[in-house]
C-alpha cells in the first residue's frame, strides 16, 4: 500500500487548559485533496498550523512524504518541511510583480525553466507576470497565490480558508479553477474551511472536526447521505430531524412509515431527512400547513406545520406558483432515511 502524503496519528495540543486537538488520526493520499470542515473553534486552523510546523504538537506524530516532521519531542521547523501554505488573504510581496512573487522560493535555474509560466498558467493568469499586485482584482490575488504554493513543487499545500473574503460567484469560479490547478499540477492538498459547499464541491474527501477531534472522515457524498452523528447531519448541509420507532419493517415517523437504509438500531431513534427528499403536492401524504415560504431563485425552502406541531423544512425546485402562508399541502418523501439511536 502508498504510503500517505500526509499522516497524522493522535495528535494532541492544548493552550493551558484548552484542547483544541484531542487525539486527531488523519491521513491524506498522495494527489487527493482533503477537506477539514468544521465550524469556527474546532482545532482545524491550529490542525493546519501543526502540519505547517508553526505550532509544536503536545504528542502524536506528524508525517510527511513519508519523513516524520514531529511528535511530542522533536519539531523540524517550517521551512525544512517544503510544506506550502495559502493564507487567506493572499499574502503577496507588494513591490514585486506578480512573476517575482510566484519565482520567490525557486532557484534561478527553476525561475528560467519556465515554471513561472507554467504555474500561472495553471491558474489561469498567464500574461499577468509583469503586473504588480495592486493593479490585480482579490479573485487573481489569491490565483497568484496558489501558483506561489505550486511553483516549487512542494510534497503538500495547505490551503486555509483561501476564499472566505470573495463574494459567492467569484468563490465559486475560483474553487474549480483552483481544484483543477492542483490536479493538473498533481498536488496534494489539505483545505481547511468552515464552508459546507466548499468542502463538498472540492474535495475528495472531508474531515469533519468538532471539538478537536475528527467525528467523521470520508468521500463528500457519503458524508452528506450518511452523517455519522445527527450532529454532522446538520453541520454539513440542512437536515430534518425527526423522531422515530424503529422495527424491522422500517421507521415510524410524524410524516409514516419511512424505509431506512443502513442498518437498523431499534427502538426509539431520531431519523434524518435531508430537505430535497421532501415532496409537496395539493393532496396526498402527510398533511402540513405552510409557514413561509424562502426563494431562492434556483429553489426554494418552505417552512411547513404537520398536525402534531412538528416544523420541518423542504427544498423545491421553483415549479410555478408560490405557496402562501397557511397553505394547505401534503408532504411524502422520497427514498429511505438514516437512524439513530435515541431522542436527538
Amino acid at each position: 500500500m502508498t504510503e500517505p502524503m500526509l499522516a497524522l496519528a493522535g495528535v494532541t495540543k492544548a493552550y493551558g487548559a484548552v484542547a483544541a486537538l484531542a487525539g486527531v488520526d488523519l491521513d491524506v493520499p498522495r494527489g487527493d485533496l482533503v477537506a477539514v470542515l468544521g465550524p469556527s473553534g474546532c482545532g482545524k486552523t491550529t490542525l493546519l498550523r501543526c502540519v505547517a510546523g508553526f505550532e509544536r504538537v503536545d504528542s502524536g506524530t506528524v508525517r510527511v512524504a513519508g519523513r516524520q516532521v514531529a511528535d511530542g519531542h522533536a519539531h523540524l521547523p517550517p521551512h525544512r518541511r517544503r510544506v506550502a501554505v495559502v493564507p487567506q488573504d493572499g499574502a503577496l510581496f507588494p513591490h514585486l510583480s506578480v512573476a517575482d512573487n510566484v519565482g520567490y522560493g525557486l532557484d534561478r535555474a527553476e525561475r528560467r525553466g519556465g515554471r513561472v509560466e507554467e504555474v500561472l498558467d495553471l491558474v489561469g493568469l498567464s500574461g499577468y507576470g509583469a503586473r504588480m499586485p495592486h493593479q490585480l482584482s482579490g479573485g487573481q490575488q489569491q490565483r497568484v497565490a496558489v501558483a506561489r504554493a505550486l511553483a516549487p513543487r512542494p510534497p503538500l499545500v495547505l490551503l486555509d480558508e483561501p476564499f472566505s473574503a470573495l463574494d459567492a460567484q467569484l468563490r465559486a469560479e475560483l474553487r474549480a479553477d483552483v481544484r483543477q490547478a492542483l490536479r493538473a499540477d498533481g498536488a496534494t492538498a489539505v483545505l481547511v474551511t468552515h464552508d459546507q459547499a466548499e468542502a463538498l464541491s472540492m474535495a475528495d474527501a472531508v474531515a469533519v472536526m468538532d471539538a478537536g477531534r475528527i467525528v467523521q472522515h470520508g468521500a463528500p457524498a457519503e458524508v452528506y447521505r450518511d452523517p455519522a452523528t445527527p450532529w454532522v447531519a446538520r453541520f454539513v448541509g440542512d437536515a430534518v430531524l425527526l423522531p422515530a420507532t424503529v422495527d424491522a419493517d422500517g421507521a415510524v415517523t410524524p410524516l409514516g412509515r419511512l424505509p431506512l437504509r443502513g442498518r437498523a438500531v431499534g427502538g426509539a431513534a431520531t431519523v434524518l431527512i435531508r430537505p430535497e427528499q421532501l415532496r409537496l403536492a395539493p393532496a396526498g401524504g402527510s398533511a402540513a400547513t405552510v409557514v413561509r415560504q424562502a426563494f431562492h431563485g434556483h429553489d426554494a425552502l418552505t417552512t411547513l406545520r404537520l398536525a402534531d406541531g412538528t416544523l420541518l423544512t423542504a427544498r423545491t425546485l421553483d415549479e410555478g406558483a408560490a405557496l402562501p402562508a397557511g397553505a394547505q399541502v401534503g408532504v411524502t418523501v422520497r427514498g429511505s432515511v438514516r437512524a439513530y439511536a435515541g431522542a436527538d
